[in-house]
């Protein structure tokens, strides 16, 4: 996916053809106020406010308790950007902002919202620090119980509509539909959604979510809102220093873990993963992909593959990097599974031998 300048007109046209427009402007100017722009209407409750109706810039501030000309100025952005849609003096929230951005929507992106307003921003001013020593912010050791709460939220969003595709289209072994005892390993899964996926296609599964205590304790509410009893349980733990035993699981599932361990750590894990799994079993790496120097580019790998480089230091890994990670712990490549509601993020999957 990429996000492009589009021209209006036939001299905007030959403008950015012939190289006259200032592109860096954009990015540097309109970019980030777009972006603080849209953060602040979910986090203030501009979209609440304006709900299933239509709604003067005046009611809009009296509800969310702003300034109204601040408040018509945001909504003037937010209508060119697609959110809402004026006429006759008030505003209503376009089909997609509907979808998308109100807090209780089972699709909202809300959550995510949130905390890339109330946390990552802030995380932001990290970038010349972490340019100038390669250090990244390693925020899970730093969070507060609010934060963890945020954050976990934003997870859920995040991963929400994610999770529904990754339950129809995870290469999972076909045998799982006819058993009984079959198992599931979730790396860091927290708030359950792909395990849930999962156990919805297969109702005899079940899958036991290992993570950070810390983790656990802000998720284990968002799990049990998911209604799965006790299918899916969590267990505290930590992958890089627990022992997983083994040929204990059918499936396990590392999901957005990956871009926050070096090249080493994921190798022991994937060792460890190798001997937990039953023969036939597969071990998927769900995550987003740095594309290879010199392949088409790819805007969400590689913006993600900087920000987890800043803020947990590690980054996105390309898809031959993931492989040899199996290789290395003598499971065999099996699939490479790209999102269609996800560009820039796969299903890395490998296969332990049936002998």
């Amino acid at each position: 996916m990429q996000l492009t300048v589009t021209p209006d007109n036939p001299l905007e046209w030959l403008a950015l053809r012939t190289n006259q427009v200032p592109i860096p402007l954009l990015h540097a100017q309109i970019m980030p106020v777009i972006a603080k722009a849209v953060l602040e209407a979910a986090d203030r409750g501009v979209f609440e406010a304006i709900g299933d109706n239509k709604q003067s810039a005046d009611q809009i501030a009296a509800t969310c308790h702003l300034h109204p000309k601040a408040v018509g100025e945001l909504l003037g952005l937010l209508t060119a950007l697609g959110y809402t849609e004026f006429n006759n003096g008030q505003f209503a929230l376009t089909p997609m902002a509907r979808r998308w951005v109100r807090q209780n929507d089972p699709d909202s992106a809300f959550g995510m919202l949130r905390f890339n307003n109330q946390l990552m921003w802030h995380w932001l001013d990290h970038m010349g620090t972490y340019l100038e020593t390669g250090e990244g912010l390693q925020y899970h050791d730093t969070m507060d119980a609010r934060q963890w709460d945020v954050y976990q939220r934003g997870m859920v969003a995040a991963s929400a509509t994610e999770a529904k595709e990754f339950g129809r289209r995870a290469p999972v072994p076909k045998t799982l539909a006819r058993r009984t005892d079959a198992r599931m390993l979730d790396i860091g899964g927290s708030h359950g959604q792909h395990s849930a996926a999962l156990c919805k296609r297969f109702p005899t599964l079940h899958s036991t979510i290992l993570d950070l205590p810390d983790a656990i304790a802000q998720a284990a509410p968002l799990l049990a809102q998911l209604g799965m009893g006790d299918r899916i349980r969590h267990q505290p733990g930590n992958i890089l220093t627990d022992d997983l035993g083994e040929n204990q699981y059918d499936v396990v599932l590392m999901s957005s873990l990956a871009h926050h361990f070096s090249d080493a750590q994921n190798r022991d894990v994937a060792a460890k993963v190798a001997r937990a799994l039953k023969p036939g079993g597969v071990y998927i790496v769900n995550e987003f992909i740095r594309p290879d120097i010199g392949a088409k580019p790819e805007l969400v790998g590689s913006s993600t593959d900087l920000f987890y480089g800043m803020t947990s230091t590690a980054g996105n890994y390309s898809v031959t990097e993931i492989q040899n990670w199996f290789i290395s712990a003598g499971l065999k490549p099996h699939k490479t599974v790209g999102y269609l509601t996800m560009p820039g993020r796969m299903q890395v999957v490998a296969k332990k031998s049936e002998s």
